[in-house]
């Protein structure tokens, strides 16, 4: 198969996990496990998978390359994980969706800087349509409050925005280097270590004996699904598409995740939303088409 057909499936496959997340995580949070356990329970499930995986995988870390890991860690599991579950517990989830749009733009501008990712007019042109087609679907008809009273959760999501881009794009030449499972257990690793002071307390919590059938399949879906899968597809594509196909990706979201709620009877489909997922499909066609990759110590990747 295609590598870049493999990048972009597996970049799909991570939206549908993390579309169909925004009902099947609410089956068990904050009732059953609260935030910062919940952020822990992942660290942890995560850590083990990746780490259990890693044994049949004979590569070796550069002991430079340590560093840039820690980072990775701190931006991509640390501030992006805890900063987005506080700040949503400060806020609307309308506000905070329509605030993750501009995750993108963060990504591209700082791909730019960082990696040198050239600024095509296609890609920007690509990342308003996509914006535009999120921003219907999650907007209209709904009410949106920036108000004093929703700013701090507000900021914590912007913060957890800005994170993730950094993430993507701090990581994006590592992954020219190791397998991608040598990347994210390291990852991992230092994220749960970093993860500890402020999950333990609420994961220390957790009664285990309590959940029903229904939130056990919820939580293994959160760390398995999402904290596994999900990860793993998204740093995997990352060595043949560039960070900014990535982040674009994340458009798809509220069209899975309506398309989840409405086969669950919880919601319906409208003109709207069909608008929406069109706008949001030409946007990350244009994004991802013909994307040329930065030059990595003097060769294209």
């Amino acid at each position: 198969m295609n590598k870049q057909l493999l990048a972009h499936l597996m970049l799909i496959g991570a939206q549908l996990l993390y579309g169909a997340n925004y009902t099947i995580a609410k089956m068990a949070m904050p009732e059953y496990i609260k935030p910062f356990g919940f952020v822990m329970l992942r660290c942890l499930g995560a850590t083990f998978l990746f780490w259990l995986v890693g044994l049949f995988i004979k590569e070796k870390i550069d002991p430079k390359d340590l560093p840039k890991l820690v980072l990775c860690a701190l931006f991509g599991i640390v501030i992006n994980q805890l900063m987005f579950f506080k700040g949503l517990s400060l806020t609307h989830p309308i506000n905070a969706s329509v605030i993750m749009i501009s995750t993108p733009i963060l990504v591209l501008i700082m791909a730019a800087f960082i990696i040198k990712e050239r600024i095509t007019p296609k890609k920007a042109i690509g990342i308003v349509i996509g914006m535009i087609g999120t921003f219907m679907i999650l907007v209209m008809g709904k009410e949106l409050s920036f108000s004093s009273n929703t700013f701090l959760g507000d900021m914590l999501v912007f913060v957890n925005a800005s994170s993730y881009g950094i993430y993507l794009v701090l990581i994006s030449p590592i992954m020219k280097k190791y397998h991608p499972v040598t990347v994210i257990k390291w990852v991992f690793l230092f994220g749960l270590f970093m993860v500890l002071p402020f999950g333990y307390g609420e994961f220390n919590q957790i009664e285990w004996s309590t959940f029903p059938p229904h939130v056990i399949w919820a939580t293994l879906f959160v760390v398995i699904g999402l904290s596994f899968f999900a990860y793993l597809f998204n740093i995997s594509a990352l060595k043949y598409v560039s960070p900014s196909v990535v982040s674009t990706y994340i458009y798809l979201q509220p069209i899975i995740a309506s398309a989840f709620a409405i086969s669950l009877g919880k919601d319906h489909l409208d003109w709207i939303k069909v608008l929406s997922a069109v706008l949001i499909c030409i946007g990350v066609y244009l994004v991802s088409a013909k994307t040329k990759l930065p030059q990595i110590e003097g060769k294209e990747v």
